[in-house]
């Protein structure tokens, strides 16, 4: 009786030979990707992927991961599809079809329907010779040497493979249309990348909770500006536009060139009057980026004419789970 490989050793040959079947994919990116990406972005309705069995399963998180990367996506069962369910294709639509032999009974029977309705057709099979493969608009090669299961049975470096050029796929197709992380956020706006992804605008104080003073306040009033709310800033604005900002820092650096008169200047004279400001429709990620970057802890917040709208803490990027 041959000898089992150790739990660990079975574990990194699993690992090896997967990330060698979607090593594999890159030499065979070229013309024909090209003409895939092609298809979708041109795509007048929605991406149709289909898929029977592990393929299927592979297949809906391909079209789940186009319907987030903005290219509007669905699942269709090719079982159910014969069964009633063939309504959801119309033109205009693009198909991707998932089957490792390309010749899949439910898939083939398909061909048919989507010929007739004239649907544009991106295979992703194993066996480029398959009746799927040659009936495509487009055929992508994942084939794969082997199977990491030790029978060589079990699908599983070949949906590995599958998984990796769809999701290649659809994420050269949102890189080609411009699709942003703001597009993104659009997408997702609930759950932990919902909370990272929230704009400036939708964690910033405003309003009463907004330290600001006017260019001719006293230094007595803004000290109590700054210590009622709490930032350790104030900003410098007069009718709305934003002239300045004073920190803890300028205070101190005030005292130590002016001593006591420091107290007799108003706070046009002592403001920095050209502070970090960062737009409203900023991500979090980005304000958190800036100030890690200038190694500040608030950042003021202004529309592009230069009028005062709130102002965003470190603090507050924390409770976006971004750190």
């Amino acid at each position: 009786m041959a000898e089992r490989e150790s739990i660990q050793a079975a574990a990194r040959r699993v690992l090896a030979v997967e990330a060698a079947a979607v090593a594999a994919l890159g030499e065979r990116i070229g013309a024909e990707f090209e003409r895939a990406v092609g298809l979708v972005m041109e795509c007048q309705g929605r991406v149709v992927v289909t898929g029977m069995g592990k393929s299927g399963i592979v297949a809906r998180k391909i079209a789940a991961t186009l319907s987030s990367t903005g290219s509007p996506a669905l699942f269709l069962h090719p079982a159910e599809a014969l069964h009633g369910d063939l309504g959801m294709l119309v033109r205009g639509d693009v198909v991707i079809a998932l089957s490792q032999s390309g010749e899949t009974g439910e898939l083939v029977n398909l061909l048919g329907p989507i010929q007739r309705l004239a649907i544009p057709t991106i295979a992703l099979t194993g066996a480029p010779a398959s009746l799927l493969a040659r009936t495509a608009t487009v055929h992508l090669d994942v084939s794969v040497s082997s199977e990491a299961c030790p029978l060589g049975l079990a699908p599983s470096a070949s949906t590995t493979a599958a998984l990796a050029m769809g999701d290649a796929l659809a994420l050269a197709v949102a890189e080609q249309r411009g699709f942003s992380s703001n597009d993104f956020a659009d997408l997702h706006p609930g759950g932990r990348l919902g909370k990272r992804l929230q704009p400036v605008s939708a964690l910033m104080h405003s309003g009463e909770a907004l330290p600001v003073v006017g260019p001719e306040t006293a230094f007595a009033d803004v000290v109590y500006e700054m210590s009622r709310k709490g930032f350790g800033v104030t900003a410098v604005a007069d009718g709305g536009r934003l002239l300045g900002l004073i920190s803890d820092g300028d205070l101190r650096r005030l005292f130590q060139k002016h001593g006591g008169r420091a107290v007799e200047l108003r706070a046009r004279e002592y403001m920095t009057r050209t502070p970090v400001t960062i737009t409203p429709d900023l991500l979090a990620p980005a304000a958190l980026h800036e100030m890690e970057t200038r190694k500040i802890t608030t950042l003021l917040v202004a529309d592009r004419g230069g009028m005062l709208l709130g102002l965003v803490h470190l603090h507050d990027l924390w409770t976006t789970e971004l750190i």
